[in-house]
């Protein structure tokens, strides 16, 4: 892709005598609309018969709705949800998969200035206690719940409703109303559309969690349309290619219940939503869409791109039909083996013919999500990119590295009803803290982008007073081990040496006990210093539990709450000799 369909950035750059650095791309992009329904209406009149949204109908074929036939919808159910009561203190709290009710719900109550807050699934339909939902739902005290699956989702329904909360489904039980039933007078969805303004908020995302419980981060209507313009800056060939996303990623988060799903709708594109995941029991599904559907821009976790790799190599019409129109190809979620990076692009140059820009970027679910963003094609993988426009970043000294914070227009105003917790993630000058660290790709020339070091909270020192980069010890380990292990939390605070606690790959038992050591064994070998070398190790054969915050909802492993709820497998790594073993 030539480089004119991105950005061409220019950067102030303030060094301060601290060693603080203040980073700026110069200049604001320009704005596409004051709100996202904005551009809903807009596409609605000017292409409204164009695809917006689809769905496979029970597996079956796709049921494509169109920009027009959103907007009408739309008007209609926002006028219902007037006439339920619902405003700004009383939202809609959504337990449901990625849908097009589920779609269709959120933009609806965005038009007429009701937030909705989507909740991971996981809370209603992995966890035990459903701690996490209830602490949502009393938080937010919602005055609809919408679900896809009344049956399905009827025990965490039962934990969180109340008397004078509606209930309203895709497939209802019992006396819930039917979602499709809903519809109120169009004219007065429009007079609240026509009152929207920026300060309003417009959703509620969760946090992961993965630093604590849960948090309610608010997202106004200015702060996620601000975000868009930022997008569509950084990606100009959105212009000519309305984009085409072919996606799976849950709207329960940023990525893709901001980022991905806010791009599709501001430029014209079109969403297929994709009940696959990159899972061996569900890749099927993805491929299948695939095979019928040429995305444009493509996101995906570096396990998924994995299985899609391999399916490439062994289905040359599959692999045409993916790279026939795309314009990216991003990851994020974790670390990319360099084998993947490498067999990606290269495929890409086999079957299209030209390069097509893998990459990947930084960013929360504060700052709407999209910061910092890579455009330029890298030799290997990990470069997050520079700051988009609009944004400044500030790099603080934090011992031996340095820790981010952003200010933007598209940074949250902060936490739902947490005055404290908000005050604590923002420093005297404004900026919003991160916790992360980045590391310069050329120290001399901050333009050529960022690598991601570390959690700042995540790392420690050794008894010997040498800091410890968990955060990318954890990677290189993980990487290391080829597939037998699915994450590591690193252990060694205060002691004399590391140590690492393994949750294992599916299908990894004691008999792979050689295979691990010796993995073990060619990692430490290749260490440099007490920093990084890792003798000992304890595979946990009891997976993370999402309730006691070893996981969050994204499956991403808390180190501090494995440590806090496994000691004896801690006591287990130090109390014997160094090699592998099993608790």
């Amino acid at each position: 892709m030539a480089a004119a369909e991105f950005w061409t950035p220019e950067f102030h750059v303030e060094k301060r005598d601290d060693g603080t650095i203040v980073m700026e791309h110069i200049g604001h992009a320009e704005r596409l609309a004051d709100t996202i329904p904005a551009r809903l209406k807009y596409w609605a009149e000017v292409t409204p018969d164009a695809t917006y949204l689809a769905q496979r109908i029970a597996g079956g074929d796709w049921q494509r709705l169109s920009y027009g036939e959103v907007f009408d919808r739309v008007r209609a159910l926002g006028a219902a949800f007037l006439e339920m009561g619902l405003s700004q203190q009383r939202p809609v709290l959504i337990l449901s998969e990625n849908s097009l009710d589920h779609a269709l719900v959120a933009l609806s109550a965005q038009y007429v200035g009701v937030p909705s807050a989507a909740v991971s699934t996981a809370f209603s339909l992995v966890s035990e206690t459903h701690d996490k939902l209830t602490g949502a739902a009393e938080l937010l005290q919602p005055g609809l719940i919408f679900t896809s699956d009344g049956a399905r989702y009827a025990k965490a329904i039962d934990a969180v409703r109340k008397p004078d909360t509606e209930i309203a489904a895709t497939v209802p039980s019992g006396s819930m109303q039917d979602i499709a039933s809903l519809a109120g007078d169009p004219a007065r969805a429009d007079a609240a559309f026509t009152k929207l303004s920026g300060d309003m908020v417009a959703k509620y995302l969760f946090t992961s969690g993965s630093t604590g419980s849960p948090k309610a981060v608010i997202n106004t209507h200015d702060m996620i349309a601000r975000n868009q313009d930022m997008v569509a800056d950084c990606f100009r060939f959105l212009r000519a290619h309305p984009p085409v996303v072919v996606d799976w990623a849950p709207w329960s988060h940023t990525a893709s219940g901001n980022k991905v799903f806010n791009m599709v709708l501001c430029n014209g594109g079109s969403y297929y939503i994709d009940e696959g995941k990159p899972t061996p029991n569900l890749i099927g599904e993805t491929l299948r869409n695939l095979h019928e559907i040429s995305p444009t821009w493509y996101f995906n976790v570096p396990a998924g791109y994995e299985m899609l790799l391999e399916e490439f190599r062994k289905d040359r019409a599959l692999a045409e039909r993916f790279f026939g129109k795309l314009d990216l190809m991003m990851y994020a979620g974790a670390g990319m083996a360099q084998h993947i990076w490498d067999g990606l692009l290269a495929m890409a140059r086999d079957v299209a013919g030209h390069d097509v820009l893998l990459t990947t970027a930084l960013g929360a679910t504060e700052t709407g999500p999209f910061a910092l963003m890579c455009t330029e094609q890298q030799e290997s993988p990990g470069n997050i990119g520079v700051p988009a426009r609009g944004i400044s970043l500030k790099l603080v000294p934090n011992e031996d590295k340095l820790e981010a914070r952003l200010k933007s227009p598209s940074i949250t105003a902060g936490y739902y009803k947490d005055v404290k917790t908000t005050a604590e993630h923002f420093d005297e000058e404004g900026f919003y803290m991160l916790g992360d660290a980045l590391r310069p790709t050329d120290p001399d020339d901050l333009t050529k982008g960022f690598f991601f070091d570390g959690r700042i909270a995540e790392n420690f020192k050794l008894a010997t007073g040498t800091w410890v980069a968990v955060g990318a010890l954890r990677t290189k380990l993980v990487d290391h081990f080829e597939g037998l292990i699915r994450d590591a939390v690193i252990v060694g605070e205060n002691r004399e040496e590391l140590g690492a606690l393994l949750f294992p790959a599916d299908g990894v038992t004691a008999a792979d006990l050689f295979r691990l050591q010796e993995k073990l064994d060619r990692f430490a070998a290749a260490a440099t210093g007490s920093s990084n070398r890792v003798r000992r190790a304890v595979v946990l054969t009891k997976p993370p539990s999402l309730d006691k915050g070893e996981a969050t909802d994204k499956g991403s492993i808390n180190q501090r709450a494995v440590l806090r709820e496994r000691p004896a497998a801690v006591f287990q790594l130090y109390d014997g000799p160094h090699g592998v073993s099993f608790h």
